[in-house]
This record gives structure tokens, C-alpha cells and sequence, in this order.
């Protein structure tokens, strides 16, 4: 546990101009009515100029692809002042257009008009529960694995009395981990605001990354009611990789060297100059799917096009960015951030391609395992004192105090065998939240209230002994078009092939006769524990091996990197 102070922010040039959509205009050009008659947050907004929310949102024409029903958060938007990191990220490339500080401040601050929730201390509030034992109601919001997970672990909190989930899944349902509000609109954050009101809910953890970075945060916090997630400003950090290349700038956190770009010619002659292998990434949020490490030019070049020309991931891939290949493992660092403390989680390390051996397109991820063997307890330090801490404590200077999970994606370079920062993200990872859950001891609950509250400093963390293993099984065609509506099996069979094993539902629902049938690309985390990972991994692989899905697939080698060359070598 660190405490961590306030840190004076120093100047930075403004940007001189900001690109929306496909029309470059003059940031002066935003005028308050924009902020009333548009429920999306400001940033979320200026699409390709600031922070991507995600290719479903239609942001300025930007959008290519199907549009989805937006987040309908209000009075989230405003900010009483602006870092200067914010406008600079809004900087991507030359212009002659050129504005002096005094004019783009007024025009910023003549939009901005009501203070930002995240810029500020929370309110203190309390909240009242169905009954007098001092326990909690909770409500999850989402309706994926780690979703489940969260659910799972939450339900054996001492402290938490009911646990619901919004929208949930046929898995959550049938499992009893939680009571599934399918019914609820979780893009309508009034009624969440109810729902909560009347079920005495004490705490809202939001799962997903898409209503955080729309604000539904500031929208609950704004209400009263305690919510484990950061706000929209906040979220920035996964909603943008720019603005978290940029944070990295300013607070000499190591990472990748990058350059972003929109223009597509432009990336193409940064790209030869660089030479391959090399990362192309779009900048907003893309479902896990945003990033190529491209072998060859030939691939760099296709996936900038993608990106840039095609319009394939929407607004999410209006800008990119191009940055340097980094050899070594990848790990998944976890710490819990109440805005000023930061503590840390166990280790957790993933498997992002598709295909055995680390080959095939990345996916939101195969399979995971905790603890990770690489993260030593002093690489541990190391990526707390030179990553986590420099990170809220900037965020903190910004004026986006962080509040909620950040997920460091690690590579542990191999030339150095020190940890750079990948990426982040502002919420448990799927499916390492999986493996995390089943080990985690404390009182999930009291954690996370704690860190609502501001109050981590006193918090400290018990796990099991031992080590938990997932594989993801996943529709046959994933990453890319799949089939919906196949059947699976055998479950409950599966469950109950070893001690310890437990199967979190990610993308399933029921058939008219109430079997299980998939209805997304990763499907099932089949999830175990053992005394060791050659014991998670044995028990996890007979589980999977015990479930009838004609219509799935898995990779058999989760954990190869920390087991003998035997132990991975898994028949199907």
C-alpha cells in the first residue's frame, strides 16, 4: 500500500486545433448547446479528436458499422477546468491553423460550466440496505465472464447480503451466484439510479469498460449511491491509448515509443521507416480486437487501412498508433486505486492469440493463470514504484482522480527483464478476473467500499494458496464470423469431474426446451484450483474435456510458458 500526494501539474503548449469526425474545425466552434442536446460525454463525442468510446457509438458520421442504443447518462460532461494533458491529446498532427492559450482556455471553460465529479473529492454518502445486519445489497453491472466471476465472489462476501446483475446471463442465472435483472436498461442511468433506490442496493460494481468510459459512474456517484469503477474522465485511460501514451509521456512511465496518426500515408512511411515486426492499435475501445502485431509491412500496412480507410472498428479506429514491438512475456498486473491509495492484486498471465503456441489473431483472450511465475515479488515493486504510483498520481494531477481497477498490460521485456506499460485497462480483465476470483479470500464487498470510500490505506488482501487456471472455450470461427444458437452439453458433469472446478458463463442463453446455447465468441471460462498449476491445469482440461459442444473450440495449451513441455501437450 502506497499513499500517495498530490502532485503540482506543469504547463503544457495547447493543441491548436481539433479534428471531429471527418471535418477539421476550431475547437472554438463547441458552444454549450452542444453539451444539452447530446447525452454522450463531451470527449466521448469528438470522436477521432479525443477519446473513442467504442464502434458502436455513431460519433460524428465517424461510425461505419451498425449503431447500437447510446448510453443515456446526463450532466457528466461538464468540467470547471481541463488538464493540459486532456487538450493535448486533442493534438494528433500539424495544422496552420494556430490558436493562443487565452483563447482556446475561454473557449473550453465557456463549455465546461459545472465542476467534474472526478476532479473533486467523492461525496461522502451513506446508503441503506434491505436489513439491519449491517450487510450490503449489490449490483453488477454486465453480463459476461467476468461478470459471473465478480458475482461468484461477491456472493461469498460475508458482508454482502444479495448480489444482482444487470443484464446477467442464462450461466449467472442458473447458477445462483446472483438474481439477473435482465430487464433493466443499464444504458438508461435513471434507472439504474431506481433500481437501485428501491432494491436498498449499497454498491454498484460496473464490470464492462464501455459504460464506464460513457459515464455511468459519475451518474451513480453524482446520486449518492457507491460505485467500484472510475468516472468517464477517469476511463479515459482505456478509452484512449493516446491519452495513456501521453500520460506515460508526462510522468516518464516506461512503455512502448509510438507515434499516432490519422493520416494513412503518413503511417504508412512511419511504419517503413521503422520496419516490421511492429503494433498498430486503434486508438478507442474495439472489443478486444483494435490491434495487429503485424510480422510483415504487408500486414502493418492492411491493418492501418482497416483502421484508417475502410472504417472497420468505426470511431474507435480513426486514429492509430503505431508503436515499437516489444520481445518478452506478456503479463496482467491488477491493483485496487481509491484515488489516492493503491494496492495491489496477485498476478495473472493470459493467452491473447487464438491458436496453440501463441499463433493466429489476438482475442480478448484463451485462457488464463494466477499466480504468474515471471512477476516475481520484485518485479512486483518494480511495477508498482515505476507504473502504478506514477500513474493515479499523475491522473490525480490531471484532474481525473482514478477510482476503481487498473489493469496494466506488462511486457517484460527480454533484452532487460524490466516491465513496460502495453496498455491499460480500468476494470477487471476477462477472463483473469476469473482466476482471481476463485482465489481471492477477503470480503470482496468490504474491498470494494473501501476503496470507494477512499479508505484502502487499511486494507490488506488474503489468498488461497495455490494457483487457478481458465480456459476460455469459444465458438468455432472466433475471433471472427461465428455461429450462434449451438447447443452445449454436460455441464453439470463437467463441474464436477475434480474439486475445485468452476464453470463462468460469458456468452450463453437458453433454447425454448432451457439448454444451454452460445450466443457470442467467447463462451465458457472453465475455471479451476489446485495445489499447483500442473494441478489447476489437469483438473481445468478434464472439465472442458467432459463438455459436448460440436460447435466450440479451445486451445490446449493454456500454461504452457510456466509448465514442463509435457504437461501442456493436451489431447482434445
Amino acid at each position: 500500500m502506497v499513499r500517495l500526494a498530490q502532485v503540482t501539474e506543469n504547463p503544457r503548449r495547447p493543441p491548436r486545433f481539433v479534428s471531429v469526425g471527418e471535418h477539421t474545425r476550431p475547437v472554438t466552434s463547441f458552444n454549450s448547446k452542444d453539451v444539452k442536446s447530446n447525452p454522450l460525454p463531451i470527449w466521448s463525442r469528438m470522436s477521432c479528436a479525443a477519446f473513442n468510446v467504442a464502434p458502436s457509438f455513431n460519433l460524428h458520421g465517424c461510425t461505419k458499422r451498425g449503431v447500437s442504443k447510446p448510453f443515456g447518462f446526463r450532466n457528466h460532461c461538464a468540467f470547471h477546468k481541463f488538464s493540459t494533458l486532456f487538450l493535448e491529446n486533442l493534438n494528433l498532427s500539424s495544422s496552420d491553423c494556430s490558436f493562443g492559450r487565452d483563447r482556446l482556455s475561454r473557449s473550453f471553460h465557456s463549455v465546461f460550466k459545472c465542476a467534474a465529479q472526478n476532479s473533486e473529492a467523492s461525496p461522502s454518502v451513506s446508503f441503506e440496505t434491505k436489513n439491519n445486519s449491517g450487510q450490503v445489497s449489490v449490483l453488477v453491472i454486465g453480463g459476461g465472464g467476468r461478470e459471473h466471476a465478480l458475482c461468484y465472489a461477491l456472493q461469498r462476501s460475508p458482508s454482502c447480503d444479495s448480489v444482482f446483475c444487470a443484464p446477467g446471463n442464462a450461466g449467472i442465472a442458473s447458477s445462483g451466484n446472483a438474481t439477473c435483472i435482465p430487464d433493466l436498461d443499464v444504458y438508461d442511468g435513471a434507472a439504474v439510479i431506481s433500481f437501485c433506490r428501491k432494491r436498498g442496493v449499497g454498491l454498484v460494481v460496473v464490470g464492462p469498460e464501455a459504460p464506464l468510459v460513457a459515464g455511468l459512474t459519475n451518474e451513480l456517484v453524482k446520486a449518492g449511491i457507491p460505485t467500484f469503477g472510475p468516472s468517464a474522465e477517469a476511463a479515459a485511460l482505456e478509452g484512449s491509448k493516446n491519452f495513456m501514451k501521453h500520460l506515460c509521456d508526462k510522468y516518464d512511465i516506461p512503455t512502448a515509443k509510438y507515434k499516432t496518426f490519422m493520416n494513412p500515408s503518413a503511417a504508412k512511411q512511419y511504419i517503413q521507416e521503422q520496419g516490421a515486426p511492429i503494433v498498430i492499435k486503434a486508438d478507442g475501445l474495439a472489443a478486444g480486437k483494435g490491434v495487429t502485431v503485424a510480422m510483415t509491412l504487408e500486414e502493418a500496412y492492411e491493418a492501418v487501412d482497416s483502421m484508417l480507410v475502410k472504417g472497420d472498428f468505426g470511431s474507435a479506429g480513426c486514429r492509430v498508433i503505431v508503436e515499437e514491438f516489444l520481445e518478452g512475456e506478456e503479463v496482467s498486473f491488477f491493483a485496487l486505486v481509491d484515488g489516492e491509495n493503491a494496492i495491489p492484486l496477485e498476478s495473472a498471465q493470459d493467452h491473447k492469440r487464438v491458436g496453440d503456441g501463441d499463433t493466429g489473431p489476438n482475442t480478448g483472450g484463451m485462457g488464463a493463470y494466477s499466480p504468474a511465475p515471471i512477476l516475481t515479488k520484485e518485479l512486483q515493486s518494480v511495477v508498482m514504484d515505476s507504473i502504478i504510483i506514477p500513474t493515479v498520481k499523475g491522473m490525480l494531477a490531471e484532474g481525473c482522480k482514478f477510482v476503481g481497477v487498473l489493469y496494466a498490460g506488462l511486457m517484460i521485456e527480454k533484452k532487460s527483464g524490466m516491465p513496460k506499460l502495453i496498455e491499460y485497462n480500468v476494470r477487471f480483465g476477462d477472463p483473469e478476473c476469473q482466476v482471481l476470483m476463485v482465489r481471492l479470500e477477503s470480503d470482496l464487498a468490504q474491498v470494494l467500499l473501501a476503496a470507494c470510500r477512499g479508505e484502502l490505506s487499511g486494507v490488506s488482501l488474503n489468498w488461497s494458496p495455490g494457483s487457478a487456471m481458465v480456459v476460455v472455450m469459444a465458438s468455432k470461427g472466433y475471433p471472427g464470423s461465428y455461429e450462434k444458437g449451438t447447443l452445449i452439453e454436460n455441464l453439470e458433469e463437467a463441474e464436477l469431474v475434480a474439486p475445485g472446478i468452476k464453470i463462468f458463463h460469458a456468452g450463453t442463453a437458453f433454447d425454448s426446451e432451457r439448454r444451454f446455447i452460445a450466443t457470442g465468441g467467447r463462451v465458457l471460462g472453465v475455471t479451476a484450483k489446485g495445489n499447483d498449476l500442473e494441478e489447476a491445469h489437469d483438473r481445468a482440461y478434464r472439465a472442458v474435456q467432459n463438455i459436448t459442444w460440436p460447435g466450440g473450440f479451445y486451445r490446449r495449451d493454456i500454461g504452457w510458458r510456466a509448465l514442463p513441455q509435457k504437461q501442456y501437450a493436451t489431447k482434445g
